[in-house]
């Protein structure tokens, strides 16, 4: 992955939404759902990013792709500031970037047939009408693996699994570079599931695209990821390629996360020593103060209640955003 060119460039990246109360309305304070995001995605890479429910995942994506107006930072796509752009330019820019959205059960129409789903953003982009468009559309469905015939059906007459391939279909009319997939399975059967994982990386090798896939099920972003992004109440706790972030995860949390996941090999499951982290995320609305996992850390320090860490490169490629966290391994849980 190395030699490939840089896509995408997010630097500091803050999406906080503010809260209003009191008789006048005034604003009281803020939901810090993002707080602070920086990462690059590589052409032709899937760049997973995982958490909780809750922190922030979602809200990173759409703002990547501007359906979320950011507070903050800047978003380079292919050289370009799109934090910047409004109007016709940003139009311009859509097509590039593209969404797989969560539940495919809300994100079609019911009363749009399936061949005005997927032909609708070429429709809109003004690239193609009448014959030539039923021809793409047919193209499209065919590609995602579903019969050029079920153009004329409804997503009513669909299964989830089925949905998501129209979904899938949808954001391939236009030919983007870059696709945020926003927990595209979580919704699926898990018979379903790696079906639908499957069908993205085929495309990815076909089209050479490029992938944010938010999730926060670590076996399948494992799976389908080249690095991963771990994050925690609107901040990246570490970065890694995937094998490190499984094998020698620098951050507690991240390490708490691999503790939760099951091993295929009953033996070594029943072996296996777990780290259950106590208590419930913090609010976004009140964070604590210092490093934002202090109050559930088992290893926490005076330093960590006090000073924010900063996501630093411990190894070549590997950041983490934990005062102990160093190249002898001082962050480890004890499990």
């Amino acid at each position: 992955m190395n030699e490939r060119s840089e896509l995408l460039r997010v630097e500091d990246l803050k999406v906080h939404f503010p809260i209003y109360g009191g008789v006048l309305g005034r604003k009281v304070g803020a939901v810090k759902a993002v707080d602070g995001v920086s990462f690059t995605i590589r052409t032709g890479e899937t760049l997973g990013l995982v958490g909780e429910s809750g922190c922030g995942k979602s809200t990173t994506g759409r703002a990547i792709i501007q359906l979320q107006r950011a507070t903050a930072g800047r978003v380079f796509f292919d050289g370009t500031d799109i934090t910047t752009l409004r109007g016709k330019a940003l139009r311009r820019l859509r097509p590039k970037m593209q969404m797989i959205f969560q539940d495919p059960y809300a994100t079609l129409n019911p009363r749009h047939s399936v061949g005005k789903i997927v032909g609708e953003p070429l429709k809109l982009q003004g690239l193609m009408r009448g014959k030539e468009l039923e021809e793409r559309v047919a193209e499209l469905l065919k590609m995602v693996g579903l019969n050029p015939a079920f153009a004329r059906r409804y997503p009513h007459e669909f299964s989830g699994g089925q949905r998501q391939r129209i979904g899938i279909a949808r954001a391939l009319s236009v030919n983007p570079k870059f696709i945020v997939c926003d927990e595209p399975i979580s919704a699926l059967d898990v018979s379903i599931q790696a079906q639908v994982v499957n069908l993205l990386q085929d495309l990815q090798e076909q089209f050479n695209l490029t992938y944010l896939f938010i999730a926060h099920d670590l076996s399948m972003v494992k799976h389908i990821s080249h690095r991963i992004a771990v994050m925690y109440l609107g901040k990246i706790m570490e970065l890694t390629d995937r094998n490190t972030l499984f094998e020698d995860p620098l951050h507690p949390y991240t390490q708490a996360l691999n503790s939760a996941v099951p091993t295929p090999n009953p033996a070594l499951e029943r072996k296996r020593k777990r780290f259950i982290l106590t208590g419930d995320p913090p609010s976004p609305a009140n964070p604590p103060s210092g490093c934002v996992f202090h109050t559930r850390c088992p290893l926490v320090i005076d330093e960590c209640r006090t000073q924010i860490p900063e996501l630093r490169e411990i190894f070549p490629g590997h950041f983490a955003a934990c005062h102990l966290a160093d190249s002898k391994g001082s962050s480890k849980i004890a499990l």
